[in-house]
Order: C-alpha cells, then structure tokens, then sequence
C-alpha cells in the first residue's frame, strides 16, 4: 500500500512558479510511474504529467508543455512538479498519483492518489 502526500500549493501571481512536492511511503516507490493529475471546480479530471519507474520516459500534456517539469528522486521517495509560467488557467487542485503501469497515468486508472494541494494563480 502506498501513501502519497502532496505539498508545496499556494497563491502566486501569473508568470510565477511553484513546485509541488509528493512524498511516498508504504511501498516500493521506483516499481510505480508518478504523476500529477489536476482538477479545477466544475471541470473534469486532468492529466498532467508522468514520469517512469526509473525516471526515463516522460509524458506531458499538452496545455503545460514546456512550462511544467517532472522529476523524481527514488532515494527519497518523491516525485515533484516544477511549475514555471504560471497561467490562471493552471488554478486547480493538484494530485500526485502513482499506478504499477505507466501508461495508466494518462488514461487516469490509477492504483493510488494523494489528496491534493490547492494551487491558485491570479491574473
């Protein structure tokens, strides 16, 4: 069983960054891809990012391309998000989520989830 507990959320200004940390317990955590997953109120579920097992392969989606970067430290058991250029569009609440099968991530099938930090960036 895996615990995952995000921190690093807050307000911030457009054109800003953040970087949100999720810490990982209870398992062994470069068996499991990570990944960020967000969801603004009224909307649906959003994929974010992912990142292998091993740190190797990285999937992103498109609305945060080249503004946002996955990382992972295996000996530390945490997986971050590097924001940077933050749009009021990225306000949403941000999960960290792990699942065996790196592929799941994007398609949101995920084995564990964390509860979430709030990120709010004002215009």
């Amino acid at each position: 069983q895996l615990q995952l507990v995000e921190s690093g959320g807050g307000l911030m200004q457009a054109g800003g960054s953040l970087r949100l940390s999720c810490a990982a317990s209870g398992g062994t955590f470069s068996a499991y891809a990570m990944g960020w997953f967000r969801q603004a109120p009224g909307k649906e579920r959003e994929f974010v990012a992912a990142l292998s097992g091993s740190g190797g392969v990285s999937d992103y989606a498109d609305s945060i391309k080249g503004r946002f970067t996955i990382s992972r430290d295996n000996a530390k058991k945490t997986v971050y998000l590097q924001m940077n250029s933050l749009k009021p569009e990225d306000t949403a609440v941000y999960y960290c989520a792990a699942d065996r099968w790196f592929p799941n991530l994007r398609l949101l099938k995920l084995n564990y989830r964390g509860q979430g930090t709030q990120v709010t960036v004002s215009s």
